[in-house]
């Protein structure tokens, strides 16, 4: 699944998200790299590229709005830096 919703010029905001939180969302759905990239349209490589870093979710734009676009699709909220740290957390499904 590729992510065609990013256009160039067009002005969507992604939340600061950081590498551990993309990792502790992988493990809160049981998604291996490769999971991650099937989902988000990316390469294994690429996954694995971004993940090797600490610090703030890098790469090109439109890998970053895969990533986290995928994750959110799959029912993950990053909770911003609030005075207790970033985080995510699964959202309770509906029905």
């Amino acid at each position: 699944m590729r992510y065609f919703w990013y256009r160039k010029g067009l002005r969507l905001s992604i939340p600061k998200v950081s590498i551990r939180q993309v990792k502790a969302a992988r493990e809160l759905l049981g998604w291996s790299q490769k999971a991650l990239a099937h989902h988000s349209g990316l390469s294994e490589a690429t996954i694995k590229r971004l993940e090797a870093r600490d610090g703030a979710l890098g790469g090109r734009e439109e890998s970053r709005f895969g990533v986290v676009g995928s994750l959110r699709d799959a029912g993950i909220d990053f909770i911003a830096e609030n005075g207790g740290g970033p985080g995510v957390r699964l959202r309770k499904r509906l029905g």
